[in-house]
């Protein structure tokens, strides 16, 4: 082979070891991402279920007189729960009590461990308030 040929070679190499390096970094930032959206989406869930919960009559499982939404459990709402945390493929789920309001708590199971924040203060969608990866951790007053 030529000099040329070889510096062809070369060149064509560093070129698909780049573009390995770049797609396996795009797809760890993806993955974290998703792990992020998939856990919104699982603490809306729990969010709508404990709004679910609040509207119910008491003879239907709902809070008995002088319980608010801040007084859900995971065990009211059908999940199964051990030592208070709720855990599925996505991450793990924690429920903090408020006055009228409750704080749903996620961590993520992925490299970037992501931290959802997802805060119920009322039965109507706009009380629902999420927030990924903050700076502080929001409180539930």
């Amino acid at each position: 082979m030529g000099q040329q040929q070889l510096l062809l070679l070369v060149l064509g190499i560093v070129i698909v070891g780049l573009a390995v390096v770049v797609g396996i970094q795009a797809f760890g930032e993806n993955q974290d991402k998703a792990n992020a959206d998939a856990l919104v989406n699982d603490g809306v869930r729990i969010a709508s279920d404990a709004q679910a919960w609040a509207l119910k009559p008491a003879a239907f499982g709902g809070p008995v007189a002088g319980e608010d939404i801040g007084d859900v459990t995971f065990e009211d709402l059908g999940y199964s729960a051990t030592a208070g945390t709720y855990t599925n493929l996505n991450g793990g789920f924690t429920l903090t009590s408020g006055t009228a309001c409750v704080l749903i708590s996620a961590s993520g199971n992925t490299a970037a461990a992501n931290a959802i924040y997802v805060v119920v203060s009322g039965t109507t969608p706009n009380d629902i308030q999420t927030e990924v990866n903050p700076a502080t951790a929001p409180t539930c007053a």
